[in-house]
C-alpha cells in the first residue's frame, strides 16, 4: 500500500512537472501575441494600466522561490537580473524606500515575514498600484494556504504560480477577486484529486 501511494504521489508530481513546462513554453512562444491581445483590451478599459515584467519571490537568504516572467528574455539574462536584483534589495535597510531603479526597469518590491516580493515594470508605471498588485496576490496566497509560510511556497510551489496566472496575464491584473481567484484555484484541486482517484483504480 506504502508502494502504491508513493508511486501515485511521484506520477502525479511528474503530471504537474510537466504541465508547468508546457505552460511556460506555450507562454514564451505566445508571448507578443497575448501582450497584444492585452493591449487591445487596455484601449478599451477592460484591463488596467501598467504592465509587470516579472515577479519573483526571494527568501532572506537569496533563494530564489518563485520566478515569473512576462517578458522574452534568454535564460543568460534571467539569472542575472535574478541576481543583480536581490542583491540590490537584500542589501537594503527596513525603512528605506521600496520602489528602486535597476537599468531601464524600476523595482518595486514589499517584505511579508521571510519573503521578499519583487516586481519589475516600467519607469513610467504606477508604483502604488504594484504594490497593491503584491498585496492582493499575498491575500489570496495566505487565504489559501492559511496564514502562508515559506515553507508553503516551497512544497507547494506549483499552487504559486496557479495563483499568480489566476491573477496576471502578460503582466496585466486580469482578476481582483480574491473569490474569484480561490473559486478556481478549489475546483482545480478538485480535477486533480479525481485524476489521482481514477488513476489509483486502475
Amino acid at each position: 500500500m506504502a508502494t502504491r501511494l508513493q508511486g501515485l504521489k511521484v506520477s502525479v508530481r511528474e503530471r504537474l512537472t510537466t504541465q508547468r513546462i508546457h505552460r511556460d513554453h506555450l507562454e514564451a512562444i505566445h508571448i507578443q501575441d497575448i501582450k497584444s491581445w492585452a493591449a487591445r483590451r487596455r484601449q478599451h478599459g477592460k484591463l488596467q494600466d501598467g504592465t509587470i515584467n516579472f515577479v519573483l519571490l526571494v527568501s532572506r537568504q537569496g533563494k530564489t522561490r518563485l520566478a515569473k516572467w512576462f517578458t522574452t528574455m534568454s535564460p543568460k539574462e534571467k539569472t542575472k537580473i535574478i541576481k543583480d536584483v536581490t542583491q540590490l534589495v537584500l542589501s537594503r535597510r527596513t525603512k528605506m524606500c521600496n520602489f528602486l531603479e535597476y537599468k531601464d526597469t524600476k523595482v518595486i518590491y514589499r517584505r511579508y515575514a521571510s519573503l521578499f516580493f519583487i516586481t519589475g515594470i516600467d519607469p513610467n508605471d504606477n508604483e502604488l498600484l504594484t504594490l497593491e498588485i503584491i498585496h492582493r496576490y499575498v491575500e489570496v496566497l495566505d487565504r489559501y494556504f492559511g496564514n502562508v509560510c515559506e515553507l508553503d511556497l516551497i512544497f507547494n510551489f506549483h499552487r504559486a504560480y496557479f495563483i499568480l496566472d489566476e491573477l496576471l496575464i502578460a503582466g496585466e491584473m486580469q482578476e481582483s477577486s480574491k473569490k474569484t481567484v480561490l473559486r478556481v484555484i478549489t475546483q482545480q484541486d478538485a480535477m486533480e484529486e479525481e485524476e489521482a482517484k481514477e488513476e489509483a483504480k486502475k
